[in-house]
């Protein structure tokens, strides 16, 4: 048996129920983690079983982005339950980031669209509800992106059916989000499923959190609807930190940005108000994220956690905060004249 199966079969069997195991004991005791001799001993036989198996892995087998998906799931285990991970597992996410030119860890991705052995950290069911439904909203953002894409090559006849195809999969992201508002818990998504999100570092550089936005379809369609402006300091600093955690075949599509729509529109009106529709449609989508699942599912929960340190991803999560508030400014057009 090579070691890459051996290494996904403990994913699978072991490493999931070691981290599940974990995870109900820190919630018992009202706490995002715990430490006694019981539970120290768990998180040490985690980390030293995970690392024994990685660091067998010799070259890069397989689908190698799929590799750093599993091996960047251990290092995020380890990270949530505040384990040092050896240096020789981190050579290995480092040697599959490198050659991929990605961040060497897992990102979102690596849990929705290029997961199909259906990877999880945990059995909990918010997990999965979680996965699912963010990962609903990621195929409807990329379809909206794909049509909008489409426009300016198509024939004037066929541009209002792509401008539907783009509002009908914006209304799917709303969906997808207002079903994980209903159906995830915000203490068991705070406590036990944000915290293998976390910054940690491989190979000597901290890497930010994995986000579930780390997508390039949302941006494309910023971009093509001419809410946000690659000339934007502020939009621009916004791609270029994305970048890194993209699945590779996202990445072109940030380094060509698509069409502005909103230019085309202006010189042929005919199809300005299936075009504002849309803008609007993806306006209410993300409002609806923040003010429904960022603010109630990690905002409000923080207020009354510990402070020192507390981030989502990356940044302070003030600063974190300030920045998606300034990106749904720009995704409704509030205050830039261009509301219709």
């Amino acid at each position: 048996m090579s070691a890459v199966t051996d290494f996904t079969r403990w994913l699978s069997t072991d490493f999931l129920d070691a981290n599940t195991g974990l995870e109900e004991a820190y919630f018992a005791l009202g706490a995002e983690i715990a430490n006694n001799d019981d539970l120290d001993q768990r998180k040490r036989v985690l980390r030293a079983d995970g690392a024994a198996l990685v660091t067998r892995i010799d070259g890069m087998p397989g689908d190698p982005y799929d590799l750093l998906g599993a091996v960047g799931l251990y290092l995020a285990a380890c990270r949530r339950h505040e384990v040092n991970v050896p240096e020789a597992a981190q050579a290995v996410a480092g040697r599959l980031g490198l050659a991929l030119g990605v961040a060497p860890r897992f990102v979102f991705a690596h849990l929705s669209t290029h997961n199909p052995a259906a990877r999880t950290f945990t059995h909990l069911p918010d997990e999965h509800t979680f996965i699912t439904c963010n990962g609903l909203a990621v195929l409807a953002y990329q379809r909206a992106a794909a049509a909008l894409r489409r426009i300016p090559s198509v024939t004037k006849s066929l541009v209002a059916a792509l401008y539907d195809e783009a509002h009908t999969a914006l209304a799917a992201v709303l969906a997808a989000n207002q079903a994980l508002a209903r159906t995830l818990d915000p203490d068991r998504f705070f406590r036990n499923i944000r915290p293998y999100f976390k910054p940690h570092p491989v190979c000597g550089t901290e890497y930010r959190g994995a986000n579930a936005g780390d997508f390039a379809a949302v941006n494309e369609i910023d971009l093509a609807l001419g809410l946000c402006e690659v000339t934007d300091p502020f939009y621009q600093r916004i791609l270029a930190e994305k970048y890194p955690y993209l699945p590779p075949e996202d990445q072109p599509r940030l380094r060509t940005p698509p069409s502005n729509l909103r230019s085309l529109v202006e010189r042929d009106p005919d199809h300005v108000e299936k075009y504002h529709a849309v803008r609007r449609a993806h306006g209410a989508a993300y409002a609806f994220h923040h003010h429904r699942l960022v603010m109630p599912f990690l905002a409000r929960p923080a207020e009354s956690a510990p402070q020192d340190g507390l981030t989502a991803s990356g940044p302070p999560l003030e600063v974190v905060l300030a920045t998606l508030s300034r990106l749904v400014d720009l995704r409704t057009a509030r205050d830039r004249g261009l509301r219709k």
